[in-house]
């Protein structure tokens, strides 16, 4: 396994997966439309069978004065929610809704969070508690109540967890994509993320207003408090959940880290029989991107399961 240690952008960006740090040069900006159901071609994906060409569409959500862009790609039945990592947006998954949408005929959402792509910033914290309220907002309001196959990458993990405890009724599957666990948020790593972030949070304290930095800061003020609080979470057993976890960790320069990383992942799978845990060989953690064939085939999987 490569132990090879990562650019600064890349640590930033395994950093951000791991909710210490949400920033990722230039996805931090946030777009306003005004516009309502809105074409969205980077999603566009084909009917079943129809040979014709199906385009997400936008829709902004508001909710307690702020909007959020969720984008539509319609089908039948069944709902698959996409969810991005940290510092991400919707565009993350726009190599696996085409296939994902022609495989199993769902309707498949994806959307912005927060402050991220042409979602509305909200100034302060973040607070993983105002991120499953703006998702379970726009499904509410998108009509979508029961039936979702919840895709979670990274930082997403933790929105995953918060929602799935408060919604199970709401699921019938998810997948967890190289994602933030509560059992990885022990009380000694905590410290350990939170010094191993400081001269990055301390350099965006220069220049706050930056998006990048704005989305840093965000996350980072109150971090080991929410952290030892998401630790405490456990994943409802009725809902059944696939744990990928990359091949190279979010941490391919610390192996300790790393090994902690994949203890958290197994620990999580043995405490319910309906989990599943797949290596996705070769991987760094950005899976989605590197490796949508893996992603696609594991939410396929999971959805065929529950379907």
């Amino acid at each position: 396994m490569s132990r090879t240690p990562r650019t600064r952008r890349s640590a930033y960006r395994a950093l951000a997966s791991l909710a210490v740090l949400a920033l990722t040069a230039g996805a931090a900006t946030a777009c306003s439309d005004n516009g309502h159901a809105a074409k969205h071609p980077a999603t566009s994906s084909a009917s079943p069978g129809s040979g014709k060409s199906s385009e997400a569409e936008l829709h902004m959500i508001d909710n307690g004065g702020h909007r959020l862009a969720f984008y539509v790609t319609r089908g039948s039945g069944s709902t698959i929610v996409l969810d991005s990592g940290g510092g991400e947006y919707s565009s993350q998954w726009k190599n696996i809704v085409p296939g994902l949408r022609a495989a199993t005929g769902a309707t498949v959402i994806t959307y912005d969070r927060s402050g991220l792509g042409r979602s509305d910033v909200v100034p302060g914290r973040w607070k993983v508690e105002s991120a499953v309220s703006d998702l379970a907002a726009g499904l509410k309001q998108l009509g979508v109540t029961k039936d979702v196959t919840l895709v979670s990458h990274s930082q997403a993990g933790e929105i995953a967890t918060y929602f799935a405890k408060g919604n199970p009724e709401m699921l019938s599957g998810a997948v967890l994509v190289d994602a933030n666990l509560p059992q990885f948020f022990t009380d000694e790593e905590i410290p350990r993320l939170v010094a191993a972030t400081k001269p990055e949070v301390d350099a965006a304290r220069k220049d706050p207003e930056k998006p990048e930095n704005r989305q840093l800061l965000a996350t980072a003020d109150g971090f080991a408090t929410a952290h030892r609080a998401f630790h405490k979470l456990s994943w409802p057993n009725s809902v059944p959940a696939a744990v990928m976890v990359s091949e190279k960790t979010p941490f391919a320069g610390s192996p300790e880290d790393a090994q902690h990383w994949r203890d958290a992942a197994a620990a999580f799978v043995q405490e319910a029989p309906n989990r599943t845990l797949v290596t996705a060989e070769g991987t760094s953690h950005e899976v989605p991107t590197q490796r949508p064939d893996l992603v696609l085939k594991a939410i396929e999987d999971m959805f065929d399961t529950q379907h």
